[in-house]
């Protein structure tokens, strides 16, 4: 007897002992005398993105690689599963070990994610609980009940054995040896799962529910000169969409708003309401109806307008540029002379790209002096002029705050180019909007980043931390994190001097196409000597389907292909006015280092920490900044090195040699 059919053979026992007969019309019985239709067994399992109650996301196709897929529906409190809990995870650790991958469903809709969480600890679940809140995966694949296991074949996504998990280590053996699954034993004998919207006839049309919901989430973007691929301006539009709109809603890629929404609250939340995803899938199945009247959407022609504010007081021309049609583009830092003559409040910016597939990002920054070559330095920049990344919008500053901008000088760009296969010249502008008299409070800047990360080759989750500390009380209103191909997932807490924690900003699955500023519906309270945190989960997998090569090890770099850990926040200090003004890069210089590098969080930085080329020089002068001998750097150690550095031309803190500048609003390169 192998050790798998041992296993197998563990699990049938085991049910007997939760109270399963292994007889099929007996379990049947016991299920409340339903069946599984022979049909549900052969379907096809249709991609999903569902988060875990850990806020990790899992989409179904990146499993494509695996042997197979298990998928075992759970629900709190229900004892059958509870007791079958020590032989599947001990089912999830032997299958696992051949690469088969398991997740449980939870379409309970009474069960929070906090519920849920607490539940996983109290039992001992080991596979991530997937919480299915809008019931849409457990819907398709014909959930009844808890304790129900699905075995999946990831090349053709059919379910070959569904039934008791009790069934499913015979079921795995047979399938990964390419016999005939056993028979199906027909429903889990868990609880019963409600799902009251199954069975319920559609009666959404396109006329009444359809067209008021794209109208308001989704024209903005799709309408003619909208950022959008296509145009959702008619019902026949729609309709022929109507497949990808189901997809692309059901792996949550759209709308693009990926802060999750069990995590605080944010203005401009462009996400769908649980309403209205519902009504948009099941109408989608329904056969997408049109219902009577005239088309709402194809009414009017939709056009997007030149600047979404309005026009601008000062439009910045950044000086066009020829991007090749392939090859690497390095970072061209272009100025123009600042044409205002007195100084001016800036309320908002909109970055206008020339070319949306070209242009990687712009920063820009008002420096004292036009280059004499034209060429600007992020070094000599005293302050923000806008900025842009892939998918982000306008720049709008909360009533009364604002960013100064002296009079004359010059405004120096940074710009990312990427090539796409054809040449093109790119002609970017910056639109700013000035307040008509001075604001009173005045918005500040500072990045959370750590330049010294580094991703080994094929690693599926790799998790990087970095922090900045407030020595002074400060608010919070937004946070724009950013990194490239290989970023998975990424959040921000809060720590307060108490030691207590507070989560601010969840993106379970971080976009590079769809990166923004999220703005806080209320702005967070930050008391002196608290840290914010940002944690990032890079994967460099195969599995990732935008990683250019997952056998690199993978460091800080200015280019797509390489990585970056960077969070901007925008704040003030509550004790600073426009009229009153403080030396905030003093305030922030003393700890900027050490939140780079200090991994394990406990305020001081010790060999294990150093990596990259700042933890090397650091290394070869650890012996005289470790003044007091104890084997760690503290913060004034290493305010002595970062003054060092400084003095050498290294760059200070938010800006090593090989990129970031905090006084941009999105602070990256």
């Amino acid at each position: 007897m192998t050790r798998f059919t041992a296993l197998a053979a563990l699990l049938a026992s085991t049910a007997l002992v939760s109270g399963c007969a292994t007889d099929n019309g007996a379990r049947s019985a016991m299920a409340g005398g339903s069946a599984v239709d022979a049909a549900a067994v052969s379907r096809t399992v249709d991609n999903f993105m569902l988060v875990d109650a850990n806020l990790e996301a899992h989409e179904l196709y990146r499993l494509s690689d695996a042997p197979a897929v298990v998928i075992v529906t759970q629900a709190n409190g229900d004892r059958t599963l509870q007791a079958l809990a020590p032989t599947l995870n001990t089912l999830a650790a032997a299958y696992g070990a051949r690469g088969v991958e398991f997740r449980l469903l939870n379409s309970n809709l009474k069960d929070s994610r906090e519920a849920i969480q607490a539940e996983a600890e109290k039992v001992g679940y080991t596979p991530p609980i997937l919480m299915d809140v809008n019931q849409l995966v457990g819907e398709s694949l014909g959930v009844t009940r808890a304790a129900e296991a699905y075995v999946i074949n990831p090349k053709t996504w059919a379910v070959v054995y569904r039934g008791p998990v009790a069934g499913a280590g015979a079921a795995l053996d047979a399938f990964l040896a390419g016999k005939p699954v056993p028979a199906n034993g027909g429903d889990g004998a868990g609880g019963i799962i409600a799902f009251p919207e199954r069975g319920v006839v559609q009666k959404a049309t396109y006329i009444k529910d359809i067209a008021p919901i794209l109208e308001a989430k989704c024209v903005a973007c799709h309408q003619q000169g909208g950022i959008g691929p296509m145009q959702l301006t008619s019902y026949d539009i729609v309709k022929g969409f109507a497949p990808m709109i189901r997809e692309t809603i059901r792996t949550d890629r759209m709308p693009p708003f990926n802060a999750s929404p069990h995590v605080g609250k944010f203005k401009g939340d462009k996400s769908l309401t649980p309403a209205e995803i519902k009504t948009v899938v099941h109408w989608v199945e329904a056969g997408a109806p049109r219902g009577e009247g005239p088309d709402p959407l194809a009414a009017v022609k939709r056009v997007a307008a030149e600047w979404p504010l309005g026009k601008p007081d000062l439009i910045l021309e950044v000086p066009a540029f020829k991007v090749p049609a392939a090859g690497v583009v390095d970072y061209q830092r272009p100025a123009t002379a600042n044409p205002g003559t007195e100084p001016r409040w800036i309320r908002a910016t909109t970055v206008q790209p020339g070319d949306r597939q070209a242009v990687h990002h712009l920063l820009s920054g008002w420096t004292p002096e036009m280059p004499k070559d034209g060429r600007t330095s992020e070094t000599q920049w005293r302050g923000s002029v806008g900025g842009y990344a892939v998918g982000a919008e306008s720049n709008i500053a909360p009533s009364n705050i604002g960013t100064y901008l002296p009079a004359g000088g010059a405004v120096g760009f940074q710009m990312h180019y990427t090539p796409y296969g054809k040449e093109t010249t790119d002609k970017s502008r910056v639109g700013v909007y000035f307040y008509d008299k001075p604001p009173e409070l005045m918005m500040r800047n500072v990045v959370v980043i750590d330049p010294t990360i580094e991703i080994a080759a094929n690693a599926g989750r790799h998790k990087e931390v970095a922090y900045v500390e407030f020595p002074n009380d400060a608010m919070l209103y937004s946070a724009f994190p950013h990194a490239h191909y290989r970023a998975y997932a990424s959040d921000l807490w809060l720590q307060t001097p108490d030691g207590k924690k507070k989560l601010l900003l969840s993106l379970p699955r971080y976009d590079f196409n769809w990166q923004r500023s999220y703005v806080f519906a209320e702005p967070i309270k930050i008391p002196a000597g608290s840290r914010i945190v940002a944690n990032y989960v890079y994967d460099n997998s195969k599995r990732n389907p935008a990683n250019p090569d997952p056998n690199r090890k993978i460091t800080w770099g200015e280019q797509s292909w390489e990585e970056m850990l960077f969070t901007s926040l925008a704040f003030r200090w509550l004790d600073e006015t426009a009229a009153k003004q403080v030396d905030h890069d003093a305030r922030l210089a003393k700890t900027r280092m050490l939140g780079m590098m200090d991994d394990n969080l406990d305020g001081k930085l010790q060999k294990a920490e150093l990596r990259g080329q700042v933890g090397s020089a650091i290394g070869m002068a650890w012996g005289r900044l470790d003044a007091d001998k104890d084997g760690s750097l503290s913060k004034d150690e290493l305010a002595v090195a970062q003054a060092f550095m400084e003095r050498r031309g290294r760059g200070g803190p938010d800006r090593p040699a090989e990129g970031p500048n905090a006084n941009t609003p999105l602070g990256f390169d």
